[in-house]
This record gives C-alpha cells, structure tokens and sequence, in this order.
C-alpha cells in the first residue's frame, strides 16, 4: 500500500510540476488578451503571445480551423487588449511570413517557447495571423 501511495503522490507531484512549469513558460513575457465572439455572440477572451514585424503585429496558431484562430479569422473585426489600451483589428494568415514569426517568437520568449513547444509540439508548423488595424 505504501508504494501505491508514492507512487500516486509522485504522479500528481509530476503533473503538478509540468503544469506550474507551463504557467510559467507561458506568463513570464508579454501576453495580450484577443477577444473574439462565439456562435452566440458571447465574448471569448483568449491570452496569447504577441510579436511585431514591420509594422505590424503577429499572433501564431498551431490549428486555425478551429478555437481562438478559428473565431478571428471568421470575423471582421476583433480586438486585442495590450498595455492597457484595447484595439480593433482584421486578422489574416501569413504562411509567407512562418520562419520569420517563429524565430520572432524564440528570441522574444525564448525558454519559454522551447518549453511550450516541450510540452504540446513543435511550433514550426503553426501559422502566423498578422494583425491589422480597423
């Protein structure tokens, strides 16, 4: 019985770890909030990492057909809250513009994004959404 017992507690210690650690990986940089309308109108407010190349700004989803990518690139207009001021933008895939996003992205959040990429997969397959202002 006492080896169930450490054995179970070592899980939950272990989960617990790769949990926290994700939290830190992901919340230690700048994080913005996109918010977006579901199906029934009702706002989604989704944290993200966020970069800037040439003016404008880049988010990066490893699926767009479906979640937070999936709402904003259905909608005409979403808005981001960053540094306290909230705008409306278009956002639009830029598959032209992976490399350059993902190594804007390493060298932003570095650890962090190995770490992200650790824990859910790499990130040199996901898609970049650049930000338009409305």
């Amino acid at each position: 019985m006492k080896i169930l017992y450490w054995t179970l507690g070592s899980v939950f210690l272990l989960a617990a770890l790769i949990f926290g650690m994700q939290i830190v990986a992901s919340e230690r940089v700048e994080v913005v909030e996109l918010h977006t309308r579901d199906t029934t109108g009702a706002e989604v407010t989704t944290r993200l990492w966020i970069v800037d190349d040439e003016g404008f700004q880049y988010l990066r989803s490893s699926d767009t057909s479906s979640g937070w990518s999936a709402r904003a690139l259905a909608a005409t207009a979403i808005d981001l809250t960053r540094n306290g001021g909230r705008v409306s933008y278009s956002a639009h895939i830029r598959e032209d513009k992976q490399a350059r996003i993902n190594e804007l992205m390493r060298a932003k959040y570095t650890w962090g994004d190995a770490i992200i990429a650790l824990l859910v997969g790499s990130r040199d397959g996901a898609t970049p959404l650049e930000l338009r202002p409305l």
